[in-house]
Order: C-alpha cells, then structure tokens, then sequence
C-alpha cells in the first residue's frame, strides 16, 4: 500500500514562495508517475502540475506555468512543488498524487492514489 503526506503548506502574501514536499512510503516510487493537483472551496479539483517517472518531463496546468516548478528525487522517494509569485487565486488545498500506471496524467482522473493534502492560503 502506497502512502503520501505532504508537508510544507501555510500563509503566504501574495507575491512570495512555499516550496510543498510529498513524501512516498510502499510501491516502487521510482515506476511512478507524480503529480500535484489542489482544489479551492466551491471549486472542483484541478490539475497543477504532473512529472514523469525519471522526471525528464514535467507538464503545468496554464494557470502556474512559469511560476511553479515540481521535481522528483527517486533515490529519497520525495515530490517538491516549488511556487513562486504566488496569487490569491492559489489559495487551495494541495494534494500530492500517484499515477501507478507511470503515465503523468494532466486531470485528476489519472491518479489513483492520493495524500491527505496540504492547506496553502496566500493574503493579497
């Protein structure tokens, strides 16, 4: 059984970084495909951004392009979210998500195993 926690969430002002990281126990992390989504209250969930298994290839949801960066460390089993300028339209809970079929999907639907989020909240 694959677990996820993430960690690193909080307030921000608008403008300035929080740097989530997601922590993954059980399965071969290493054959999966990685992904951060969030959802905002009243809003459905939303992809943010996804990276393949090796992390050669990285995909962002329009919204955070530019100003996000996610990353993978297989050797420490870890996800980072790195997010820069953030806005108050960010404001969401982070969820750190697992693609078991190594495909990094760019809808939530993809993933198939989840952590139990993270709150950031960004003040403007």
């Amino acid at each position: 059984q694959v677990q996820l926690v993430e960690s690193g969430g909080g307030l921000v002002q608008a403008g300035g970084s929080l740097r989530l990281s997601c922590a993954v126990s059980g399965g071969t992390f290493s054959r999966y495909a990685m992904g951060w989504l969030r959802q905002a209250p009243g809003k459905e969930r939303e992809f943010v951004a996804a990276i393949s298994w090796s992390g050669g290839n990285t995909y962002y949801g329009d919204s955070v392009k530019g100003r996000f960066t996610i990353s993978r460390d297989n050797a420490k089993n870890t996800v980072t979210l790195q997010m820069n300028s953030l806005k108050s339209e960010d404001t969401a809970v982070y969820y750190c998500a697992v693609s078991s079929s190594g495909v990094p999907h760019t809808v939530p639907l993809g993933y198939d195993q989840w952590g139990p989020g993270t709150q950031v909240t960004v003040s403007s």
